[in-house]
């Protein structure tokens, strides 16, 4: 049974909240929902029946096998970019941490009873602490890669320590310090603070640029010109066909960097990931475990981004997600691998797909831990050129941004105050530049900044309601 405190009850102000988080609809209220509100762990699953070109799938419906192990490796696909890169950056094993992933995903559904769609993938606000930590030089192993590990885990521990926080008191200590002014402007960040970075990796040259470019098309064709289960892989198919595509131009006709499958005929079928051991030592604990309040701060405003998409009171099991994060992260690091967050990624796909189903995401996560013990399959993944990844990125990172942006608007939120536009102006252009500021020898980051600063404001300008 659901504790008392995570009964989906709504006062007032968390009605306002909820409201605020409205994407899809500009619908007044989030209604009761039997089948998903029944008091129990799990909600009551049912298939899916309606129109998949008109109507959204659930967080408690679910499609034939065949169309959820699609969606599911899409989603795969969605994570694995970022997923790579952020243990790359680090001096992780990246294969490790694609089968970490998979692994906390499905803990993710478990823990939060299966009421929150989301991917957990390597977090980037790990990247400067342990690069601090272990003075990283960026390339290859990590020899103070244990080091880093035990302070992960000490930041999984405080982070789960919320979650059954919010459990016991619920979140309206939290929806008080991020109102919707602010959990709009978090979400848009997100997704800005990461365009900089995606355009900067496929800009290297102009057959880069033009290879993303027909990447953002094609996949922007199949969303709108598709209908049906091929709109829902609007991902998976435009990421084929232009990988089609590359393959022609470069290995066939010979112009650009043709796509090299040695990797994947030295891997084999096969093997496991090495495993580290974490080390506990107080000077990184101090560094690394304060990224717990920043991922507290990304994933409020994921979830809030969630519940507006899927019209389903998710809130109240806000509290359970915290601690499924924070254990996931804490197992993950225990392993050797980066810590994990809700991925925003994923949430992008959600948007355009309007499957909200959280069972793809258990396929999701078999298919990562499919990857992460097959070296073959993830170095036949890893042959997809950073272009196209770049590509699939600027459409993912552009609708996360437009998702904050609908936060506002569906809120009604009123920028003829001057307290809500100095908000929303000095967080976006924070976080978009990726302005860092220092407390002590913690380096917060541009999100980090950009988060604290509109949080701060909220408190200073808005004693009332928006």
């Amino acid at each position: 049974m659901i504790p008392p405190s995570e009964q989906p009850t709504q006062t007032s102000s968390e009605h306002n909240a909820l409201e605020a988080a409205g994407i899809e609809t500009n619908a007044m209220t989030i209604p009761h929902h039997p089948d998903f509100d029944n008091g129990k762990w799990f909600p009551t699953w049912r298939p899916f029946q309606g129109d998949l070109d008109r109507n959204p799938v659930g967080i408690n419906e679910y499609l034939s096998p065949s169309k959820s192990i699609l969606l599911g490796i899409q989603h795969t696909f969605a994570m694995f970019g970022a997923t790579v890169l952020a243990p790359l950056l680090m001096g992780f094993d990246a294969n490790l941490a694609i089968l970490m992933s998979g692994i906390c995903t499905i803990m993710f559904f478990v823990i939060t009873g299966g009421r929150m769609p989301s991917y957990l993938g390597s977090s980037f606000a790990f990247i400067g602490p342990v690069i601090a930590v272990t003075a990283y030089a960026g390339t290859g192993f990590n020899s103070g890669l244990d080091v880093a590990l035990g302070g992960i885990m000490a930041c999984g521990i405080i982070y789960a320590l919320v979650g059954l926080l919010v459990m016991k008191t619920g979140t309206g200590w939290i929806e008080s310090l991020m109102p919707p002014i602010v959990t709009g402007a978090i979400v848009m960040i997100i997704g800005l603070n990461l365009a900089p970075v995606t355009i900067q990796g496929v800009s290297a040259n102009q057959f880069d640029a033009w290879m993303a470019a027909l990447t953002v098309l094609l996949i922007s064709g199949v969303a709108v010109f598709t209908r049906g289960m091929l709109r829902r892989l609007l991902l998976l198919v435009g990421l084929i066909l232009s990988y089609v595509i590359y393959y022609i131009v470069t290995n066939v006709m010979g112009y650009g960097t043709p796509i090299d499958f040695t990797t994947v005929a030295a891997a084999s079928w096969f093997g496991l990931p090495s495993i580290h051991t974490p080390r506990f030592e107080m000077s990184a604990i101090v560094l690394i475990a304060p990224v717990a309040f920043i991922l507290v701060a990304e994933n409020l405003g994921h979830f809030k981004a969630v519940e507006g998409m899927t019209k389903a009171r998710v809130t109240p099991y806000m509290g359970r997600a915290f601690l499924a994060d924070g254990l996931a992260t804490t197992f993950s690091a225990g392993f050797g691998g980066t810590g994990v967050t809700t991925y925003a990624e994923n949430i992008g796909v959600m948007a355009v797909t309007k499957v909200y189903s959280t069972t793809i995401f258990v396929i999701a996560g078999v298919v990562a831990v499919m990857l992460g013990m097959s070296p073959k399959f993830g170095a036949i993944i890893q042959t997809i050129p950073a272009a196209l990844l770049g590509g699939a990125s600027i459409v993912v990172f552009g609708l996360i941004t437009i998702a904050g942006l609908k936060i506002w608007m569906d809120n009604n939120i009123d920028f003829t105050k001057n307290s809500n536009l100095v908000i929303a102006a000095v967080t976006v252009i924070m976080g978009t530049g990726n302005f860092s500021l220092m407390l002590g020898s913690f380096d917060l980051g541009g999100i980090g900044t950009a988060t604290l600063a509109a949080i701060v404001l909220n408190a200073l300008f808005n004693r009332q309601k928006n």
